[in-house]
């Protein structure tokens, strides 16, 4: 049985990803802040753990990921305050990836965003901007470490009913919440998908179809 952490247990993508992993008998422990959402959160079969990542230190983190096979990054301040975006989605990030080394968790999953990047090109004066930056240094901090870590950067999310078909995209489109919580428990089955990033919306391709793409993508060695 796989032991896998999932940070920002609550969220909309979690809590399908946590019902997703239980249900075919994975052990998952869903991190918390509000320790009012433990009913909910154990409704998906996981147990949920209450410890606010905003506020833990990089080795406090370490103690609750430890003896864990892999964790999955889902958490978010949710917009609106720019100091909480970067408290989140950036330094608790990174100190989770750090945590994660020092807890010898070496799987890491990323859930991010399509268009996550350094040049993102979001403008200052936008509301968007911080969360475009934090995400950004949160994935690069990522991709430094020596994790065996994947990035999944849906597009829109949607509460449409999941089609189990995606499409590696450029360009922003939907995608349902219930197929990002697919690609992230398909990907954790998947080794030979460490090391890439994967954007993605919805398609006429099989998820497993589109992760081995990627796979081959990632094996294919340059053209001198």
């Amino acid at each position: 049985m796989t032991r896998i952490a999932i940070i920002g247990g609550h969220g909309k993508v979690a809590l399908r990803l946590a019902r997703l992993l239980t249900d075919r008998g994975e052990e998952v422990t869903a991190v918390i802040r509000n320790p009012d959402h433990t009913a909910e959160v154990e409704a998906t079969g996981a147990r949920a753990v209450v410890a606010d990542v905003e506020t833990l230190s990089g080795t406090k983190i370490a103690e609750v990921i430890a003896g864990h096979d892999a964790v999955v990054w889902s958490a978010g301040a949710g917009g609106g305050n720019p100091d909480r975006t970067y408290a989140v989605d950036r330094d608790a990030a990174i100190r989770t990836m750090d945590a994660a080394q020092l807890a010898a968790v070496m799987r890491f999953v990323m859930v991010s965003y399509l268009g996550a990047r350094t040049d993102h090109g979001v403008p200052e004066d936008s509301s968007f901007f911080p969360y475009a930056e934090a995400k950004a240094a949160a994935d690069e901090h990522l991709r430094g470490t020596a994790l065996h870590w994947t990035i999944l950067q849906p597009s829109r999310l949607t509460d449409e009913p999941g089609t189990g078909r995606i499409t590696l995209a450029d360009e922003r489109g939907d995608i349902t919440r219930d197929d990002v919580a697919a690609v992230a428990a398909e990907v954790l089955t998947r080794p030979d998908t460490a090391g890439t990033t994967i954007p993605f919306v919805n398609g006429e391709t099989s998820i497993t179809a589109v992760l081995d793409q990627v796979a081959a993508r990632r094996s294919t060695p340059p053209v001198n």
